[in-house]
C-alpha cells in the first residue's frame, strides 16, 4: 500500500462512508453463513491491523494473517491473533477454518486461482469464503494504481476464477451500484487531464453520513442489479 494511503487507512476504515457501508453489507452476508455453526473459526487473509475483528468476534473466533508487518503491529489486542506471512504451504492454523473474508485482496494478487486454491485447503467441509474486489476493468481510474491494483473483475469473471479453483459461487453480485457513474466521471477527467493518485478523504460528518446512508439502501434495494463499483461473493467447496 501506498505509503500515505497506509498512514490514513485507519481513519477511513472507521470513519469513511465506504468502508463504514461495505462493513454493514459484510455483516450481512456473514449473519447466514454463520447461522447454526456451533464456534465458528474465522479467517481474514490480508487483515492489516485487523480492523475488522472488533465486528467479527461476536460471531465466534477470528485470526488473521497479514503480510505487512507494520500493519500488523497496529493491531493492539489482537496482535496474537495474526500470523505474519503469506496465504501459502507454510501456513499451518490449528483447525480449519467456517469462514474465510478475502476483502480487496484478489485484485492485488497475480495468481488469484493459486490464493483460492490456498483458502480452500483451510475449510471445513461446509466453509465458506467471502470474497470483495473492485468492479469492471472499465472504470480503472488514478485510485487503482495507488493500491497497486492488478486487476478488476465482473462478477463473472470471479466465478471462473472459483471455478478454477474448485470452488462453487453460491453468490455473486454487486455493491455501490451509483459509484459507477462517479467512476466514469473521474475516468473521463483523468482522461483530459493529469492522472493523479491521490488519497481519499473523509467528507465533512454530515455528508459523510448522508452519503452512507444512501449506499446502505441503495444496496437493500438495488443489491440485484448487474454493476457496481465492488463485486461481493460467496464460495463454497466442490
Amino acid at each position: 500500500m501506498d505509503p500515505q494511503y497506509a498512514a490514513a487507512y485507519q481513519a477511513l476504515y472507521r470513519r469513511h462512508w465506504w468502508w463504514r457501508t461495505r462493513e454493514k453489507i459484510l455483516l450481512r452476508k456473514i449473519r447466514p453463513i454463520l447461522a447454526g455453526v456451533r464456534r465458528p473459526r474465522m479467517l481474514d487473509v490480508g487483515c492489516g491491523a485487523a480492523l475488522l475483528f472488533d465486528a467479527l468476534e461476536p460471531f465466534g473466533h477470528v485470526e488473521g494473517i497479514e503480510s505487512d508487518q507494520a500493519a500488523v503491529e497496529q493491531s493492539g489486542k489482537w496482535r496474537s491473533r495474526i500470523v505474519v506471512g503469506e496465504l501459502d504451504d507454510s501456513y499451518r492454523p490449528t483447525a480449519p477454518f467456517d469462514l474465510i473474508l478475502l476483502l480487496d485482496v484478489l485484485e492485488h494478487v497475480r495468481d488469484p486461482d493459486q490464493l483460492l486454491l490456498q483458502a480452500a485447503r483451510h475449510l471445513t467441509a461446509t466453509g465458506r469464503i467471502l470474497v470483495t474486489v473492485p468492479a469492471f476493468q472499465w472504470l480503472w481510474t488514478a485510485h487503482d494504481d495507488l493500491n497497486h491494483h492488478v486487476a478488476r473483475y465482473t462478477a463473472d469473471e470471479l466465478r471462473r476464477v472459483f471455478d478454477r479453483a474448485n470452488l462453487v459461487a453460491v453468490e455473486t453480485g454487486y455493491m455501490f451500484q451509483s459509484l459507477v457513474l462517479a467512476k466514469l466521471l473521474v475516468r473521463g477527467r483523468e482522461a483530459l487531464t493529469s492522472r493523479v493518485a491521490r488519497v481519499p478523504t473523509i467528507p465533512p460528518a454530515a455528508l459523510n453520513s448522508a452519503i452512507q446512508a444512501w449506499f446502505t439502501v441503495e444496496y437493500a434495494l438495488a443489491g440485484r442489479l448487474p454493476f457496481g463499483g465492488s463485486v461481493v461473493a460467496i464460495a463454497a467447496p466442490r
